[in-house]
């Protein structure tokens, strides 16, 4: 019974994303992980890459650790070894190279510094990214074209270094955010 916890994990997600809003829309947060979620199906991902996409910012977003994030998402599915999978996968997307920990490091610099942590992340975290990376690039070059243009150049420096995930969403992407 394939993703058959996908309308709880949103709520989940929902609930844990509160009232963030996407920068540009104002629409809920959440509904930039489904579309993920949704890419990630479409490309053949399997539950625990599907979980992960709407769970992917949760880490890095909200106030919620690991350790919480673990006991939800088993609480919801009642199978460890998928909940160890999903956490695994949202933690390999989860950004490292933050301003918070890494002050003294410009953005370019912090963004090398990810795109190389990324290029060695599993095929299943980098699909998932090359997901989130397409769901993001539309949306910046629809609503702001010109900080499109250094998104655009961060996201193409990271599929640099990122090359085994799904080869289709992978050159979905290049052809896509290319400049």
């Amino acid at each position: 019974v394939f993703m058959r916890h996908f309308e709880e994990l949103e709520e989940l997600a929902r609930e844990l994303h509160g009232e963030q809003k996407r920068k540009y829309t104002g629409e809920p947060y959440v509904n930039h992980t489904v579309k993920v979620a949704e890419i990630v199906k479409t490309y053949g991902g399997d539950e625990s890459m599907v979980y992960a996409a709407i769970l992917h910012d949760v880490l890095e977003d909200t106030p919620t650790t690991e350790d919480d994030l673990f006991s939800y998402i088993t609480e919801i599915t009642g199978d460890v070894k998928l909940s160890m999978d999903v956490l695994r996968l949202v933690k390999e997307l989860t950004d490292v190279y933050t301003t918070e920990d890494y002050p003294d490091i410009n953005r370019k610099g912090r963004k090398e510094m990810e795109a190389m942590r990324l290029g060695k992340t599993s095929s299943k975290a980098q699909t998932i990214k090359y997901a989130d990376l397409l769901d993001n690039g539309m949306d910046i070059m629809a609503n702001d074209p010109k900080f499109g243009e250094v998104y655009l150049k961060e996201k193409s420096q990271i599929l640099k270094y990122m090359n085994k995930g799904n080869i289709e969403l992978y050159n979905k992407c290049v052809e896509n955010l290319s400049i």
